[in-house]
């Protein structure tokens, strides 16, 4: 196979999500020629399905609506220029001597010298409410996802679910409405303790109940009838709006045939990101390890040593990482573009 020199990357990056954005910019850092392609029409990955949600846990960073952090990462990925390709699907993997060759399900070839794998949960799915007549008022107050929580305001509101999903969204919507009751199968929640507590504190929760049964006038939802989940006892709770949180369902497409390594949740990494094919590396939710945090700021962490290990993989007697910003060459002009401005 032939190939231009200039045509290969030193580092692919498949997915935009938080890991991906950070592994660009970090890649930059390390002078690396790097692509970064997504299935989606735009970068930031799960994070779109939350654009309202008020993101507390990045370290340094004040409480930030996510569309917001979405926009920081984005810019921040592009500190170095690096090549960003949207709306393509990487299907079918290659190797050729020391190059592998990734073709995208619309045929398009892409060249790289290793490749990050930043899938995060792949192509998601929303698990919709599986009840009669559900379907009809997806287009007035039965909602998946939330843009706007402005429309909450004063409004008696039934959220379903358990997740933290679910309950962060109890949290930021009860400051607003009039009642917020939280319905979920289990008595336990799966969330983080703490945001648990401050819902159960702020909120009415309705445990063990599933949402048996929708009424409404028209095309609008105006009560919900919960189903006791162990003695099968009905509830009738009138609403204004009714908020899903069910979870995703989750689709990596044919990445997951290449042959890697994996366990329950995700890809198999080492400690350095290191799957099980030399030249192939991992960052973020797609992938798991003994030490794995489902956070943010974990999938920060991840990228550094994904990058960090690519480099060396291509260059062995490279430094094991990129020099600390506030002496790193490649921001002396912008620091000083930055302070004269």
């Amino acid at each position: 196979m032939k190939t231009e020199q200039r045509d290969i990357y030193d580092i692919t990056i498949i997915g935009g999500g938080p890991a991906g954005m950070y592994a660009a910019f970090y890649s930059g850092m390390r002078a690396m020629r790097t692509k970064l392609i997504d299935a989606k029409q735009e970068l930031g990955g799960f994070m779109r399905t939350y654009p309202e949600k008020l993101v507390w846990d990045v370290g340094g960073v004040d409480p930030i609506r996510c569309e917001r952090l979405i926009d920081a990462l984005e810019r921040q990925a592009k500190t170095f220029d690096p090549t960003i390709v949207l709306g393509q699907e990487i299907a079918h993997l290659e190797r050729h001597e020391d190059v592998f060759v990734l073709t995208s399900k619309t045929g398009e070839c892409h060249y790289t010298r290793t490749i990050l794998l930043c899938a995060g949960r792949g192509m998601t799915q929303v698990q919709k409410l599986d009840v009669e007549g559900a379907n009809r008022y997806e287009l007035t107050n039965l909602h998946y996802v939330i843009t706007d929580l402005s429309r909450f305001k004063d409004k008696r509101v039934l959220i379903s679910g358990g997740g933290d999903s679910a309950v962060d969204w109890a949290n930021e919507i009860v400051k607003l409405a009039k009642e917020v009751i939280v319905a979920h199968r289990r008595d336990e929640f799966t969330a983080h303790e703490l945001p648990v507590a401050q819902m159960r504190a702020s909120a009415k929760v309705m445990t063990p109940y599933m949402i048996d049964c929708l009424h409404g006038a028209g095309d609008s939802i105006g009560s919900v009838a919960l189903r006791h989940f162990k003695t099968g006892a009905i509830k009738q709770v009138e609403v204004d709006e009714v908020v899903v949180s069910h979870g995703f369902d989750r689709d990596f497409g044919d990445v997951l045939n290449w042959g890697l390594d994996r366990e329950d949740y995700g890809v198999s990494v080492d400690a350095r990101m290191r799957t099980s094919i030399p030249g192939i590396f991992g960052a973020g939710d797609f992938i798991t390890y003994g030490s794995k945090v489902r956070l943010i700021a974990g999938a920060f962490n991840d990228a550094v040593l994904a990058v960090n290990s690519a480099k060396l993989y291509l260059e062995p007697t490279a430094s094991d990482m990129a020099g600390v910003s506030s002496h790193h060459a490649a921001f002396f002009e912008k620091n000083k573009a930055i302070l004269q401005g």
